[in-house]
């Protein structure tokens, strides 16, 4: 089995799952978007471009004779992720993307200290501002209210 074929029949599985979960909620329309209507199309081009990957994907090596070298990052990736989901809601969006992209930088990455630490704030700020104010989508505060 190719890598690529297995990497888009992930995608289309993914993709159907999603489609799957969302079968529940109301779609709306093109000018009033219910709440499906983004997992909705979004899962419908992971299916797409699953199929086109499966699909044209031949040349790529096998599964087995891939290595696992960068496993750890993906562990390290996945347990940022699930902290996240974690936390979110107990200490707000700032702090949450502070000690997540603070671990990826440092802990991952290797980056020195100081950049890490204030590449961290400044992205959670940023982000924090643009959805929270411009956006005006209401992020979790904490506990802190920060």
């Amino acid at each position: 089995m190719r890598a690529d074929r297995v990497a888009g029949t992930g995608l289309i599985l993914f993709g159907l799952l999603v489609l799957w979960q969302s079968r529940a909620l109301p779609l709306g329309s093109l000018r009033n978007p219910g709440p499906a209507y983004l997992p909705v199309a979004l899962a419908l081009l992971m299916v797409l471009f699953g199929v086109l990957i499966a699909a044209l994907g031949g040349s790529s090596p096998t599964v087995r004779s891939l290595g696992w070298s960068e496993a750890p990052h993906m562990l390290a990736i996945v347990v940022a992720g699930a902290f996240a989901a974690l936390a979110l809601e107990r200490i707000g969006y700032r702090l949450t993307m502070i000690v997540m992209l603070f671990f990826l930088l440092r802990g991952i990455e290797r980056r020195r200290t100081v950049f890490s630490l204030a590449f961290s704030v400044v992205l959670a700020s940023a982000t924090f501002y643009l959805f929270s104010t411009i956006l005006r989508v209401p992020l979790p505060r904490g506990p802190l209210g920060i």
